[in-house]
């Protein structure tokens, strides 16, 4: 009879062991999860911050990488300035950015200021805006300027082959004709107004320009 009590109090005890090992075991492996799950999500986030400051440096070096194009054209530009400018200056160029200008002292017909201008690695003055335009009107001289219709008439071009984008002509011109009935294939400026076609042949003060940035 003691056996039999000793035996069941034995079996009772084991049974009552068993569930709270099972409640550990579950208990580890939820704390096992969520160990899991939160490297998961540190590894994630860490990621993310990469990819943030890749994004970042990547960003950076671009900005550097532009403001050095910048300063390195400006420095071509002051190099290439200071190359010419001399030389320049002593043949009587004047210098408003963008563009050297040569105003003449004597006379020549367009064609053959023109010539003058292209020995000069330059060509007669392109005028393309208002500035350019109040500019020479401050000259008081008339001169040719590089704008003609000789290649088809009442179609007026620059020397580049370019139309005129802007135009500052005289009221009641270009005529394409004078008093003699000449025609007036070449334009030349007029301080006083603006623009005036001439006879190509006549004889004129001229304006080269040679531009050193478009």
């Amino acid at each position: 009879m003691a056996r039999f009590v000793q035996k069941k109090q034995l079996e009772l005890t084991v049974e009552r062991e068993n569930p709270s090992s099972k409640d550990h075991d579950r208990t580890s492996d939820v704390t096992g999860w969520k160990l899991c799950r939160l490297f998961g999500i540190g590894i994630g986030l860490l990621c993310v911050l990469q990819a943030a400051l890749n994004i970042s440096l990547r960003l950076f070096l671009y900005d550097q990488s532009l403001q050095n194009e910048r300063v390195c054209k400006t420095v071509r530009e002051s190099d290439e300035l200071r190359n010419v400018s001399d030389q320049f200056f002593e043949e009587g160029w004047i210098y408003v950015r963008p563009s050297f200008y040569y105003i003449s002292s004597s006379q020549k017909s367009w064609q053959e200021s023109r010539e003058h201008c292209l020995r000069r690695a330059a060509d007669l003055i392109i005028i393309d805006s208002q500035e350019e335009q109040n500019l020479l009107r401050r000259i008081s001289k008339k001169m040719w300027i590089g704008l003609t219709d000789r290649v088809e008439e009442r179609t007026w071009i620059w020397v580049d082959g370019t139309l005129p984008s802007i135009s500052y002509w005289d009221p009641g011109e270009p005529n394409n004709k004078d008093a003699q009935g000449k025609e007036e294939n070449c334009a030349e400026i007029n301080f006083r107004e603006g623009w005036n076609d001439v006879a190509c042949e006549s004889l004129n003060y001229w304006i080269c320009e040679k531009k050193l940035a478009p």
